[in-house]
């Protein structure tokens, strides 16, 4: 099948208009921050144990995929990864993109 008619067929478009909805997307957005704060508290609670860790990509992934509150959230919440260089900066990044593209489209919809 050509991936393209995939993409433009109606009834595909249909089936994806219905999934992406306001509350889909905010409990999307309220469970990646949930998933990210969990993340922060595992972390620091591996850390003072030794054991297995989360990796800073993954903690930035979460934040980078909508979990940026929670990740700050648990940051402080946890004090965990609050003096990490470069991972407050990318973490910081991370937050005025997400600000930046959330004006644009409130311009774009306004």
């Amino acid at each position: 099948m050509d991936p393209h008619a995939l993409v433009t067929d109606p009834s595909t478009i249909a089936a994806v208009k219905a999934l992406v909805t306001p509350f889909n997307i905010a409990a999307a957005l309220l469970a990646m921050n949930l998933f990210a704060f969990a993340a922060f508290g595992i972390d620091k609670a591996r850390a003072a144990q030794g054991a297995w860790r989360v990796s800073e990509s993954t903690l930035l992934r979460l934040a980078f995929f909508g979990g940026t509150v929670g990740a700050y959230a648990g940051r402080a919440l946890f004090r965990h990864k609050t003096r990490k260089q470069p991972f407050c900066g990318q973490l910081h990044a991370i937050a005025a993109l997400q600000l930046a593209a959330a004006a644009g489209l409130a311009v774009y919809f306004w």
